[in-house]
């Protein structure tokens, strides 16, 4: 019991942080009916990111440091390939936004793949460990969460609390509608695609304090995105949060009871299960 207990709080701290991940993806998805098949890659280059800026042979910053400039590369990054590939095809058919982003994605491990390699690459840093009870909590993953909540708080505070959060919610709910308001729509979806892209890329950067990785580690992330995106609901941030959380805990109990490589199986059939009994996810509308 004590090991599962253990186990089940590990899988929370990591849900956290996978649900601040899928954020990015479903507030694109939400906004501008796009899935963004670059999600992987992104997240990717948030890990590289903090090694080029807090790693030994890097700025050397401190890693939560380097993470701030790691969300601003993203967000600067994220409006770039809004404009470049996306925005051309916002009104044509869904395939050609998923071939426009997974462009971006071959074009992103391509490039990563010729500057870093595919070797594995890690952050040497950490916060020593801190103990409740029979319960170890590694300080790099409760510190992860706690940022992971706190992104997630700002983003609710964004979205509902200011003017261009309202812009962007006006935008997703009828972009002809916005426009006549006075709403800039072009610049709005822009925005929202940065958001996405730098919310990925955080996550990455997070993922990174405790994981080694490499260029193509994001597709990982990336699937497990898409299963919590599904579990919390399209385009619902909130239900990303609950996704994510559902999913670290699958990931936290199930090596207990059966071999580890027993996690992605039991994470597709939920999300196939998921897509048969409530399409909508457990927070979207039925």
């Amino acid at each position: 019991m004590d090991h599962l207990v253990a186990s089940l709080a590990d899988g929370l701290l990591l849900g956290f942080v996978y649900g601040l991940a899928a954020m990015g993806l479903t507030l694109i998805f939400g906004v501008m009916d796009v899935i963004n098949l670059a999600h992987g890659p992104l997240i990717a280059l948030g890990m590289f990111g903090l090694l080029l800026f807090a790693g030994a042979n890097g700025l050397g910053l401190h890693p939560y440091v380097a993470l701030m400039l790691v969300a601003i590369v993203g967000l600067i990054f994220g409006v770039i390939i809004y404009y470049i590939a996306v925005r051309r095809v916002l009104d044509a058919p869904h395939l050609s936004s998923l071939l426009a982003t997974f462009s971006i994605n071959m074009m992103i491990i391509g490039v990563g793949t010729a500057v870093f390699t595919t070797s594995p690459q890690n952050v040497e840093f950490s916060l020593g460990s801190l103990q409740l009870g029979s319960v170890t909590l590694l300080g790099t993953r409760l510190v992860a969460a706690l940022i992971a909540l706190f992104v997630t708080a700002m983003l609710y505070l964004f979205l509902y609390r200011t003017p261009p959060g309202k812009a962007i919610r006006a935008v997703a709910n009828n972009r002809a509608a916005a426009e006549l308001m006075g709403i800039p729509s072009d610049q709005t979806l822009a925005l929202s695609f940065g958001i996405g892209a730098m919310l990925a890329m955080l996550s990455g950067g997070l993922i990174a304090t405790f994981f080694s990785f490499s260029i193509l580690s994001g597709s990982v992330y990336e699937l497990k995105s898409f299963v919590i995106v599904v579990l919390g609901g399209l385009g619902n941030p909130t239900g990303a949060l609950l996704g994510g959380l559902i999913l670290g805990a699958l990931e936290g109990i199930v090596p207990t009871f059966m071999p580890v490589s027993w996690v992605p199986v039991i994470e597709f059939v939920l999300f196939v299960v998921i897509l048969l009994v409530r399409p909508s996810g457990l927070l979207g509308e039925r």
